[in-house]
């Protein structure tokens, strides 16, 4: 059973112009990590992911879940995990604070990965085994499907769930191939666009056919130039991604991604404000057939289903260490699996814990095998750092959620 808990507060300052973009030009990579340790001697480690200040805060907030975990047999806390997660996140102390939202989720959803890697290691498996290995009803318990009623009951979710899973053995070969990532540091926003040259060329010489270019800038110019500074030597067939980090207003959203038409990007990311539904549904129908990606800043299922109810999202970036951790993750890709729309995670977590979803989602809920977010900066710091081979992420096999920090 959970017998003790340890909350940290870990910063790591970054290379210079390192994950800059148009908001965030000196970002410091914060986890708020919760430690969950068993009777045996079992720590589990879960994140959520912060720039720096604040962090602290989200510390405060996760040790006051954790502490409500203290007793439990792991095993009875994930046979029915999607209750203590209805119960937790509708805490009468926190809910004013969000709810579903802000600090408060930002801390349960690191005491909820913490609960899912104590359950793998538990288990004695990677993440994306425990997750692949349960039946639909057992997948469905550990969610909190409340108000998604309208798009499925419990019963509903599970028929889903069981239509998918009874194909996975036909998805099984994405473990020996490995999943694609793409290169999303080619481009941050403080890079010279020289320096945005060069990592284009290594991007292509490390196996990496997909990357992006952080865009945003006061200078519309400036973004149009470096976009076609990319295209030009990714060359055609490379897909290449915009990301302007919601800096546009939706007029200059219109405009400047009519003008990006033109270099045939693979997706715009975060044109405007993240709470902009109706807005990002009428650019989605502006610049079609580009798609719009977003979910970096989305906190929870709802708002995730609202995008999808409008029609506002060609691809979703949902974010383990954003939202309430693997729990909503997973509500939200069961419900991007019932509209058709691709899955394509924000990593927070650097890719650690997204390696294992991606694989969850592909093979037991049917999700395209696009590709995943790959950012180098933090590999130093884990125990068991993600692993790319020419532009492709190899397996994890160590036992757990691959969040454990040195």
């Amino acid at each position: 059973m959970i017998k003790t808990f340890d909350i940290q507060d870990r910063r790591f300052p970054l290379a210079t112009g390192a994950g800059s973009d148009a908001i965030h030009k000196d970002p410091i990579y914060s986890y708020a990590v919760t430690l969950l340790a068993d009777d045996k001697g079992r720590v589990g480690t879960g994140l959520a992911f912060t720039l720096g200040e604040g962090n602290e805060l989200v510390c405060r907030a996760a040790a006051f879940y954790a502490e409500r975990l203290k007793g439990i047999p792991i095993e009875d806390l994930m046979a029915n995990f999607g209750q203590l997660f209805n119960k937790l996140s509708n805490e009468q102390q926190f809910r004013w604070l969000g709810p579903h939202k802000g600090i408060v989720h930002l801390a349960l959803g690191s005491v909820t990965n913490a609960c899912f890697d104590l359950w793998a290691k538990t288990r004695g498996v990677p993440l994306w085994k425990l997750l692949t290995d349960l039946s639909a009803e057992e997948i469905v318990n550990t969610l909190d499907l409340s108000y998604l009623e309208d798009e499925f009951t419990k019963g509903e979710a599970i028929s889903l769930l069981e239509s998918t899973i009874s194909t996975g053995h036909k998805r099984m070969d994405i473990i020996e191939k490995g999943y694609a990532g793409y290169d999303t540091s080619v481009g941050w926003f403080n890079y010279s666009d020289e320096k945005v040259r060069e990592n284009c060329k290594r991007a292509l010489d490390n196996g990496f056919s997909a990357m992006k270019l952080k865009v945003g800038s006061e200078d519309t110019l400036r973004d149009i130039r470096r976009a076609h500074i990319v295209r030009e030597v990714a060359g055609d067939e490379a897909k290449v991604m915009l990301d302007a980090n919601q800096q546009w207003t939706l007029p200059q959203a219109l405009s400047i991604c009519q003008e990006l038409k033109e270099m045939n990007p693979f997706w715009v990311e975060e044109p405007t404000h993240p709470d902009d539904i109706v807005g990002h549904k009428r650019l989605a129908e502006h610049i079609a057939p580009i798609k719009v990606a977003m979910g970096e800043h989305v906190p929870n299922r709802i708002l995730f289903k609202n995008y999808l109810q409008m029609g506002a999202a060609g691809f979703v970036q949902v974010d383990a260490v954003r939202v309430g951790g693997v729990s909503e993750f997973i509500s939200v890709s069961l419900l991007c699996r019932k509209y058709n729309i691709p899955v394509v995670p924000h990593v927070g977590d650097m890719g650690q814990l997204h390696q294992h979803l991606v694989l969850f989602n592909h093979i037991s809920l049917g999700h395209e095998a696009l590709f995943l977010e790959h950012i180098p900066h933090l590999k130093s710091h884990f125990v068991h750092p993600v692993s790319i081979a020419n532009g492709v992420y190899r397996t994890p096999m160590d036992v757990g959620s691959s969040c454990d920090l040195l």
